[in-house]
């Protein structure tokens, strides 16, 4: 599983798995805080429809963390103010950087968690759909 899509599932998660997962790390190995987590600002790249070119959007604050396990270091990027998940995050991402063998188990975990925030998202979606406005069929 590629760092992006773990990261992405991690994030929309409610924050009990990276919770867990970066518990078992913790409690097994070294951990060393490079970068405690701190606020940032990023920009945002959109692409134009018509000329398909990039431009930035705007700015987004950002709370960044930076951990280091086994020469390894690991990077938690998340949107907000959201200390605790970006350092777990980053103890997530140097786990998997440092290829330890807790990491092994953590896929099936990872598709489950990506079909919970599949069936969140859909049903949010759904609900959604019952309060749109269909145009064509209002007589004017």
């Amino acid at each position: 599983m590629k760092r992006r899509r773990r990261m992405e599932i991690l994030i929309q998660e409610n924050g009990q798995l990276a919770k867990k997962l970066s518990a078992t790390i913790i409690d097994a190995y070294e951990c060393k805080e490079i970068l405690e987590p701190q606020y940032g600002l990023t920009m945002i790249k959109m692409r134009e429809s018509a000329k398909k070119s990039l431009f930035y959007i705007g700015e987004v604050l950002i709370t960044e963390a930076k951990v280091e396990i086994n020469n390894c270091i690991g990077i938690g990027i998340v949107v907000g103010m959201e200390e605790e998940l970006a350092k777990q995050l980053a103890i997530i991402d140097a786990a998997y950087k440092a290829e330890l063998p807790e990491t092994i188990t953590w896929r099936g975990l990872l598709i489950e968690a990506e079909k919970q925030n599949t069936k969140e998202r859909a049903k949010k979606q759904a609900e959604l759909f019952k309060t749109k406005v269909s145009f064509e069929t209002m007589e004017v």
